[in-house]
């Protein structure tokens, strides 16, 4: 779409300094695909002092439970998950160099604190659209974790994948601020 920003994984501290929160952003190159179980072995790896079993450096997670895929397409519908479900586990990779997140929904106080810490960025995408946003995932393969089915991190491809800034590495939280206007004090 006309306007939107063009992005490209890995995510650079210079690509994420300058968003801001509303705009319109498509993605395009390699992200995880990732779920509950998934971070909660992530964070049982970083507790214990193990290293990830994929490094997350510049990178960016969605949160996403795909399912089978239709044939002829790399995945089947891929709406995202929501985020507050990561949010315990989410300060510890961002320490680790987690760079972005994809979801749906508002995240903690503490997330966007980690989120400005590390000068990261939350990305919002449009819930209900899986099988839409599913035609922007080119290719798909379990890196880690098969055993956890639909919850296995993937690596994805993804191609012009549309995206709302949701928090900034400044803090700006649209969830935050979008409900200003619409309060009836």
């Amino acid at each position: 779409m006309s306007g939107d920003i063009e992005l490209t994984t890995p995510l650079t501290p210079r690509a994420i300094g300058p968003l801001c929160a509303g705009q319109q952003v498509r993605l395009t190159g390699a992200v995880f695909a990732a779920r509950d179980a998934a971070h909660k072995r992530m964070a049982a790896h970083l507790l214990m002092g193990q290293p990830l079993p994929v490094d997350l450096r510049g990178q960016v997670i969605y949160y996403v439970g795909p399912t089978p895929p239709p044939p002829g397409r790399a995945m089947g519908s891929a709406g995202p998950t929501t985020s507050a479900r990561m949010d315990p586990y989410t300060p510890a990779l961002l320490e680790a160099g987690l760079a972005g997140m994809i979801g749906k929904g508002s995240r903690s106080a503490e997330v966007v604190s980690a989120i400005t810490r590390h000068g990261a960025v939350y990305f919002a995408a449009l819930g209900g659209l899986g099988a839409l946003l599913s035609r922007h995932i080119t290719a798909a393969e379990v890196v880690v974790w098969e055993d956890l089915g639909t919850e296995a991190v993937r690596r994805l491809e993804v191609r012009d994948f549309p995206l709302v800034v949701a928090v900034d590495s400044r803090g700006n939280d649209v969830y935050a601020t979008a409900r200003f206007p619409y309060r009836q004090d």
